[in-house]
């Protein structure tokens, strides 16, 4: 079929992870498909072991797949592998690795906004 696209992401090198114009350590990412106005995206996000994202604010919605591992939110709420994630627009929060993890995330209705605690 010609208008199909196959990313063999087990072949792919995840990239250092640069969302917010600076590498946050501890994080990697393969980019997989977005429309132009970043309107929606989506890509895989790797934790490594004791790493967390930054504190950030949903413009738009997001949901993940937790694929490995474990991630454990802000509010101390858990998600472990086969858990499906949605945040609503306008939610806040920050997620932390303890073991690592590996996860499918969609954003879509706009990016993502860090915050500066």
């Amino acid at each position: 079929m010609q208008k199909r696209q196959i990313i063999e992401t087990r072949d792919e090198e995840l990239l250092e992870y640069n969302r917010y114009g600076k590498i946050i350590s501890g994080l990697k990412w393969l980019p997989l498909s977005k429309d132009e106005d970043l309107q929606h995206e989506v890509f895989i996000i790797r934790f490594e072991a004791e790493s967390s994202s930054s504190f950030h604010r949903h413009n738009g919605y997001e949901e993940f797949y937790v694929l490995d591992g474990e991630l454990i939110d802000a509010d101390g709420e858990v998600f472990k592998k086969g858990d499906y994630i949605k945040f609503e627009k306008g939610s806040e929060h920050s997620s932390f690795s303890k073991k690592g993890c590996t996860l499918l995330v969609i954003l879509y209705g706009g990016k993502n906004e860090k915050i500066e605690c």
